[in-house]
């Protein structure tokens, strides 16, 4: 029996010299996967980035985490996933949602799970070789064909915490990509919802692809100062998940009062207000022990991969250490003796994300992202 695969997601706020050394250190340390966002002004952009990881890498998956059907016609969308698919030897996923909050600033809202369901099933259209013709709500395509050769198989992610886009994912994606925090119920909900919409379409569940952010320290203070800042953005965007956590309505009431979504920086204020037990349950917050934890519960639960979204201020230490938790429950999962989890030191050489400066990156400019904190990516929730 092999153990479940696992990624890490990262934005594009390194220079390409840094990140293409993070590349390699993440495939050498074993990873499946690397995911890239595409958080329109916060951040370089993906398809670059997701190229420079196809020539510096040989075996990971990469995929965008995620796009949406918005900011690109999904034909552009449909060109740009093949050629980074071409350019891979077939590794490339399409990670797709309905968008998310970076939206606002380019005048776009999110779009309907109708609207994700037509965009999906223009780009594979495209990628099969139809012509393709088209009104949809959000774009047109008139006897549209891509002019290249494409995989019709190339595999598409759904981004999902609400429960209609779930049910979609589970009806058509060929996976769903969850962020609904790391407890057990949690993941019970969502493959609920996942489930309805797979029987509905006569088919079975597709992969589960759970993205953990955080921190994991020996420095539990930093790892959990870290984790606030995620934890912070589920009161205002996924309620339902907060209730399920058991979070007091009148805490989540107080922190989407503060933090209406924006960039991650501003969540400071609302952070402090969150108990430290349900930014545990919803992010990495503390040491390799709590990490395996919380992996070992998910797991339990039935997802089928877990990919960490570094943050604070040593990321590729919090990789390190995801490496080492998620080899411990891939040997266990085999049979073999697990590892104790604990992160592996820095190796001489190793990658090291560029520091803050006071250009775009620096925290507290707003406007501009920061490298140990995520902005909001585009995520599919309606």
């Amino acid at each position: 029996m092999t153990g479940p695969s696992y990624g890490v997601a990262l934005q594009g706020v390194d220079p390409p010299a840094s990140f293409v050394a993070m590349v390699g250190e993440i495939e050498s340390l074993g990873f499946d996967h690397l995911w890239v966002t595409d958080s329109s002004l916060h951040a370089r952009n993906s398809y670059v980035y997701l190229a420079l990881a196809a020539v510096n890498s040989s075996r990971l998956r990469l995929g965008t985490a995620v796009t949406n059907p918005l900011t690109r016609h999904p034909a552009i969308t449909a060109a740009a996933a093949a050629t980074v698919d071409e350019l891979s030897d077939g590794r490339a996923i399409l990670g797709i949602g309905a968008g998310d909050r970076p939206l606002l600033a380019l005048g776009y809202q999110p779009c309907s799970p109708a609207g994700l369901a037509d965009a999906i099933g223009a780009i594979r259209a495209l990628w099969s070789g139809d012509e393709v013709t088209v009104t949809a709500p959000g774009f047109t395509l008139d006897r549209a064909r891509l002019r290249f050769g494409a995989r019709p198989g190339l595999p598409v992610y759904v981004s999902a915490s609400g429960p209609r886009t779930l049910e979609l994912a589970g009806g058509l994606a060929d996976g769903v990509i969850l962020l609904i925090g790391l407890f057990p119920d949690a993941v019970t909900w969502a493959l609920e919802h996942i489930d309805r919409g797979a029987r509905a379409a006569g088919r079975p569940r597709p992969h589960t692809a759970l993205f953990a952010y955080g921190a994991i320290s020996e420095d539990k203070d930093a790892a959990l100062a870290a984790g606030r800042s995620i934890a912070a953005w589920f009161p205002q965007t996924a309620p339902h998940l907060c209730t399920l956590a058991g979070l007091p309505e009148a805490i989540a009431r107080a922190v989407r009062s503060s933090y209406a979504g924006g960039e991650f920086q501003e969540a400071d204020t609302a952070a402090r207000l969150l108990p430290d037990s349900f930014v545990r349950k919803m992010a990495l917050a503390g040491d390799s022990a709590e990490a395996a934890e919380r992996i070992r519960g998910v797991l339990g639960a039935g997802v089928d991969s877990v990919h960490v979204f570094p943050l604070g201020a040593d990321r590729m230490a919090t990789v390190r250490a995801f490496a080492g938790v998620m080899s411990g429950a891939t040997a266990r999962a085999s049979g073999d003796p697990a590892p104790a989890a604990q992160p592996p030191p820095a190796q001489p050489g190793s990658a090291q994300p560029s520091p803050a400066r006071p250009s775009p990156g620096q925290p507290g400019q707003p406007g501009q992202a920061d490298p140990n904190r995520p902005a909001p990516h585009a995520r599919g929730d309606r």
